[in-house]
């Protein structure tokens, strides 16, 4: 009895030590290839624009900053040219911007972080519930620890007459993505545990106007986007359509017109490669502070919301992995239908980073921009981590099941040898 007591719980030990194994193993990077093994950015982007002519139909534009400085490109098109100067969607990447211009209006007294977003909303409440909506506040909103439980993703509209008001998207967005109810409303206690809400940075987004008698994308043009030089960067769909945009892919390689957005703070932002270097240079060590103090932008940085032991969000940026001197690697994804990928990285200890668009293929720009990462810092990007969380699950359960077979046959050949003798 005691040999088979010994073998379960050693058995039991093993999978567990196999399964934390995995994990840490997976989360470190541990066996882990970079992209190139050479450090130069001409290695890097070689070894990208493999990738992209075996993989990818559409178009795609890289730009890396080292110092920050820009310091090389690559940029594709199976349609017509693109440069650092074509504009794209660049979807949810809307929000990092937006978080600057929230942030602008709290340094200039506008706004407090902490207050309920009630005291300076005049269109919109949220919706009476069970949970305390007080304390919806904009800190909450902006790292989405609010308790909204939209899951918002919006799929857009097909043309400008087709949007909705700002009060009645946040009411009811008509265009939730699948799945979503659309409505902006709590879930949860406010403060209680991370949840991506779109409809908390719409929210924003009214909360801007209310604020400042503007629109919202008056606003973030006066504000954010020509202090930082960013000349080719609006949130004004027809703003975007007079600098000319860059044809949008679909997974089939055709193209199609951009969405139209009632929803502009969390998901519609048109830009540049060449403005979005821009604007990760203002958050490089050796940039002088513009539009945000560079306090501003530390409190920016650090966490306010994890998951699964790590840290993940700050005030509308993403912490993505630690760069090793008790900070971390910043940015921020976009992803909207049918095709459009963005992704911006940036380490604020170097001032190296990363701007990576493209339409035509589902999430190529995130992959790339996370092998970045790796490459740059030996560390695993969150989103990366998260992308290939199959493959480590399934691992697990690989080797958990061979512990398990091993135990098995331990407990079994023992009892086999004594029922032949007998």
């Amino acid at each position: 009895m005691l040999r088979i007591l010994v073998v379960i719980g050693s058995t039991f030990i093993a999978a567990l030590a196999w399964v934390a194994f995995t994990f840490l193993g997976a989360s470190e990077g541990w066996g882990r290839n970079a992209i190139t093994n050479s450090d130069t950015s001409d290695a890097f982007i070689g070894a990208v624009s493999k990738k992209v002519e075996e993989t990818h139909t559409g178009n795609f534009g890289l730009i890396l900053i080292e110092n920050g400085n820009a310091s090389d490109s690559y940029f594709s098109s199976d349609g017509q040219a693109i440069d650092e100067n074509s504009v794209f969607q660049v979807a949810s990447l809307s929000k990092w911007l937006t978080a600057w211009g929230v942030m602008a209006l709290v340094e200039d007294g506008q706004l407090d972080l902490d207050a309920p977003v009630s005291d300076y909303l005049k269109r919109w409440q949220l919706p009476a519930s069970e949970f305390d909506t007080q304390g919806v506040t904009i800190r909450r909103l902006l790292s989405h620890t609010s308790g909204l439980g939209d899951g918002l993703g919006y799929n857009g509209f097909d043309t400008a007459a087709d949007r909705q008001s700002l009060a009645e998207s946040l009411a009811k967005a008509t265009d939730a993505s699948p799945g979503k109810s659309g409505r902006v409303a709590l879930s949860a206690e406010p403060g209680s545990g991370w949840k991506y809400s779109g409809g908390g940075y719409t929210l924003l987004q009214m909360i801007i106007e209310d604020v400042t008698g503007q629109s919202f994308a008056d606003f973030m043009t006066e504000r954010v986007f020509q202090p930082l030089g960013m000349t080719r960067t609006s949130f004004d769909h027809e703003t975007a359509i007079g600098f000319g945009l860059a044809e949008n892919y679909t997974l089939t390689g055709e193209t199609e017109a951009f969405r139209w957005y009632t929803a502009l703070a969390p998901t519609a932002l048109f830009s540049t490669p060449a403005d979005i270097a821009r604007f990760l240079q203002a958050q490089s060590p050796a940039a002088a502070p513009v539009v945000l103090s560079k306090t501003a932008q530390s409190d920016m940085r650090k966490p306010h919301a994890s998951q699964l032991g790590a840290d993940i969000w700050g005030l509308g940026v993403m912490l993505l992995a630690p760069d090793g001197a008790g900070g971390y690697i910043i940015g921020h994804d976009g992803n909207n239908e049918p095709a459009i990928n963005t992704a911006a990285r940036l380490n604020p200890l170097t001032g190296d980073g990363i701007v990576v668009f493209e339409t035509g293929s589902e999430l190529l720009a995130t992959q790339i921009a996370s092998e970045w990462v790796f490459w740059n810092t030996g560390k695993v990007d969150n989103l990366l981590f998260v992308m290939e969380l199959g493959d480590t699950l399934a691992r697990m359960l690989i080797g958990v099941g061979a512990i398990l077979i091993l135990g098995i046959i331990l407990l079994w050949r023992p009892w086999h040898r004594k029922s032949a003798k007998a």
